[in-house]
């Protein structure tokens, strides 16, 4: 059935307006970025210089500066640069009610995210951030859109965010996440074409959560812009689709939102006016399933999609390669999402590389060389001072009060935009680990290390974590204080770490309901191993005074140096686990299969049953005449 995308000139004209002003600000503030600096710096200080933080670093006073030099340099001085847990407590008087402490007033919100200790971080947002900040950004970015794919949102958009309310601060004040409070407060027109409400992110169950999803979108042909942050997230939704395809079809013929699912009957409710039989639809998927021996990808189901935009930089591309083949990349834009963060929205791509532009009029950055990083007197760049091809670790200032705050991300300078310089992240720095957006810092791993030695009255000489974003699983390596430890004893007590570290970091434990990623792998290691990886280190050339470790690590080199020290045949092991991986995964797809064909006969059957009663009625009639 041959149909075309109508051209949305009304609502490509309305943004044309509201994306193209803010575009043309981007723009005139990429040619001047050290005076957007300037000017950025001087209004968010004037707007905080009268409260409790302001008037203890000496805001007023640094405003006093004649010269972008002598501002920059003053507020380096009178400011230390921050992370979190310095914040932190401006941040819990904000929380219980007090007013004029990091800024004017109260928080319109808090976004969540895990912290380096086992109070996760609750980044207070103003009102004007979201509005004037990440309002006129997002603006920029879905003009980007149009101007690449002008039927970017000729039909139906499918964002994947985060949920909007995840509870509330003691003062009342919502947190939760940004991007859903602003999915949830979308304007009328555009959200009339979203393929579902926000409150379906609220569905606690990961597997009726996806399936869910993908329910509501794949009864659309005209799906042409999807966004998300995280790659991983494609290969989760579409198993929901390749695990519940007969089912989804059948829900799409019906109307209906399969009872299998756990799924709050408040938001069965909600999505009723999402859903209508639509028995055409799941004819057309009928047809492409027997088409394409009972798969179906998105290149398939969604035949128009304009636009995919997630994260392609940094440890993304390895799920990135996973997917690309389920999409119809000549005719799908495919781009970079940008350098986004709960703390702000640091920069996003606007072409078809992995480069992140800047906006220099709404955050005022800083920068440290990559060679700097453990220097105890750190040089601070500004924008126009950065070198491209060099890596340096990020700060920032925002109007949300976070005052010259380590992001703690590896950045690669890239090409300029106009005489502003580009960015893509590269990794975390020093000791935080992220496959799919955990975040997972070391301090975090030692504390789960050690309360299960607690717990069990095990006790470990040494213990090590390697990240490993091939398997998306974490390797944990413990040596134990009894050398006769079996390696039953070692997996149980790497259990009870992932479930220690659940408790812990709030966004590993996402990401470990979400099946994203995997049980992690127990390694018992041999006598001294420390003492025998530190010696190897320092065999191949490494001075003894520069020698680091971390015990949380994504490093395949050091992972490498400790697989030698495992007890008993590690790579048997890990080959036997690969075979035997790749066994179930044959065994589900044969029964899969075998569904499939029975299903088949069965209609079949049906048919040939169905015709033999037609004879049978024909021959009857005739007879009876």
């Amino acid at each position: 059935m041959a149909r075309r995308l109508r051209y949305p000139l009304f609502l490509n004209a309305l943004l044309a307006i509201v994306g193209g002003i803010p575009t043309i600000r981007l723009r005139q503030a990429s040619r001047h970025p050290r005076l957007a600096s300037e000017r950025t710096l001087r209004d968010i200080l004037k707007i905080s210089a009268h409260t409790l933080y302001g008037s203890h670093h000496h805001f007023e006073h640094i405003l006093s500066a004649p010269t972008s030099d002598e501002l920059f340099a003053l507020y380096q001085y009178l400011v230390p640069a921050n992370d979190f847990e310095a914040l932190r407590p401006f941040v819990e008087r904000h929380k219980n009610g007090e007013k004029n402490i990091l800024f004017p007033g109260s928080p319109y919100m808090y976004a969540t995210t895990s912290g380096t200790t086992s109070q996760p971080k609750w980044v207070p947002m103003t009102r004007k951030y979201l509005k004037d900040v990440y309002g006129k950004m997002s603006h920029v970015w879905i003009w980007n859109f149009i101007k690449h794919r002008p039927k970017a949102l000729a039909g139906h958009i499918f964002p994947i965010v985060g949920k909007e309310c995840e509870g509330y601060a003691p003062d009342g004040t919502i947190y939760g996440s940004v991007s859903g409070v602003l999915v949830r407060d979308i304007p009328a027109i555009i959200k009339r074409h979203y393929t579902a409400p926000a409150s379906v992110m609220s569905i606690e169950d990961y597997g009726a959560r996806n399936y869910t999803l993908m329910r509501l979108a794949v009864q659309h042909w005209d799906v042409t812009l999807w966004a998300t942050a995280n790659p991983s997230t494609i290969l989760e939704l579409q198993r929901a689709v390749d695990e519940n395809l007969d089912t989804m079809i059948e829900d799409i013929e019906k109307g209906t939102l399969s009872e299998k699912f756990d799924i709050p009957q408040a938001i069965r409710d909600e999505l009723v006016d999402y859903m209508r039989p639509r028995p055409k639809r799941a004819q057309e998927l009928r047809e492409i399933r027997d088409a394409n021996n009972g798969h179906i990808l998105p290149k398939d189901y969604w035949p128009e999609l304009q636009i995919l935009s997630t994260w392609k930089c940094g440890n993304t591309k390895v799920y990135m390669d996973k997917y690309l083949d389920y999409f119809d990349l000549e005719q799908t834009f495919y781009q970079e999402l940008g350098y986004i963060a709960t703390e702000c929205r640091f920069g996003f791509s606007l072409d078809d590389t992995i480069e992140s532009v800047m906006f220099p009029h709404h955050h005022y950055y800083e920068f440290v060389a990559e060679e700097e990083l453990d220097s105890p007197n750190k040089h601070f760049l500004q924008l126009d001072e950065l070198e491209q091809g060099k890596r340096y670790c990020a700060y920032v200032t925002t109007y949300s009060g976070l005052f010259r705050y380590n992001m703690n991300d590896l950045i690669e300078v890239g090409g300029k935009f106009l005489n502003t310089p580009t960015i893509h992240m590269v990794s975390k720095v020093n000791g935080i680990v992220s496959l799919t957006g955990e975040k997972l810092y070391e301090p975090q791993f030692i504390d789960a290390v050690k309360q299960v030695e607690k717990d069990t009255d095990i006790k470990t000489n040494f213990f090590v974590g390697f990240a490993d974003i091939n398997e998306s699983v974490y390797h944990f390596y413990f040596e134990f204080e009894d050398p006769d430890t079996t390696q039953e004893t070692a997996e149980e007590f790497a259990k009870k770490v992932d479930e220690k570290l659940c408790e812990i970091n709030i966004e590993y434990a996402s990401k470990r309901a979400s099946f994203r990623l995997h049980d992690p792998v127990a390694h018992r290691l041999i006598t001294n191993a420390y003492a025998r990886f530190k010696a190897a280190c320092l065999d191949e050339g490494m001075r003894d005074g520069q020698f680091k470790f971390n015990q949380l690590m994504q490093d395949e080199s050091r992972r490498g140096k400790f697989q030698v020290l495992v007890l008993g045949d590690m790579m048997s092991q890990v080959r036997s686990n690969v075979i035997n991986r790749r066994a179930e995964l044959a065994d589900r797809f044969k029964e899969r299969h075998q569904r499939i064909e029975e299903r088949r006969l069965a209609r079949s059957e049906r048919r040939k049953q169905r015709k033999k009663d037609r004879e049978q009625r024909r021959k009857a009639r005739k007879q009876a005449h």
